[in-house]
């Protein structure tokens, strides 16, 4: 199991705490009930009222840490939700404009296939080994896309779509050729 350097990865773990610590205050405000019962019936020392006072407040004060503790892993858990959800949909979004940009390049299904090892990073080696072709089938198709983006390498490529995704410049509509920032 992983565990994030700041603290546990899985709520599991301050759910058992929590837990752990009801438990706790039940026990204590079990004893707390059973002084004051004793207390009544005139069997306490004198010591032991403030005794039992004292430990009254530290079960309410634990009871009120309990219900902190719990609404602050609720808006945890909602706000990780929420940010696993836009992760998705920053995901899905960068897929997209991937995809259009392909599609405006009008790469074959086979350059497209080669494009988008390329956009994760593979070597052309890699790249090859995978579509189980040469390298220079790859290489060819690598500089076909080149052509068709209108970049000349690996790097203008990549910075071209980067580009796009941060807005920094519309995706080409024209023929084939991708329109670099001025």
């Amino acid at each position: 199991m992983r565990h994030a350097p700041n603290g546990p990865a899985q709520p599991w773990v301050l759910i058992a705490v929590i837990a752990v610590q009801a438990i706790c205050a039940a026990v204590f405000l079990g004893d707390v009930i059973a002084d004051l019962s004793g207390l009544e019936a005139g069997e306490a020392e004198a010591g032991e009222r403030g005794h039992t006072y004292i430990e009254g407040l530290a079960a309410l004060a634990l009871t009120a840490a309990i219900v902190i503790e719990t609404r602050i892993l609720m808006w945890l858990l909602r706000r990780k939700a929420h940010l696993e959800e836009s992760l998705s949909a920053a995901q899905a979004a960068v897929q997209d404009v991937i995809n259009t940009e392909f599609a405006t390049w009008g790469l074959t299904p086979a350059e497209l296939d080669v494009a988008t090892f390329l956009v994760k990073g593979l070597s052309t080696a890699e790249i090859a080994a995978m579509r189980g072709s040469a390298e220079g089938t790859v290489k060819a198709q690598l500089n076909a896309i080149y052509r068709k983006s209108g970049t000349a390498s690996r790097a203008e490529l990549m910075s071209l779509l980067i580009d796009t995704m941060m807005g920094q410049r519309q995706p080409d509509r024209g023929e084939g050729t991708a329109a670099r920032p001025a």
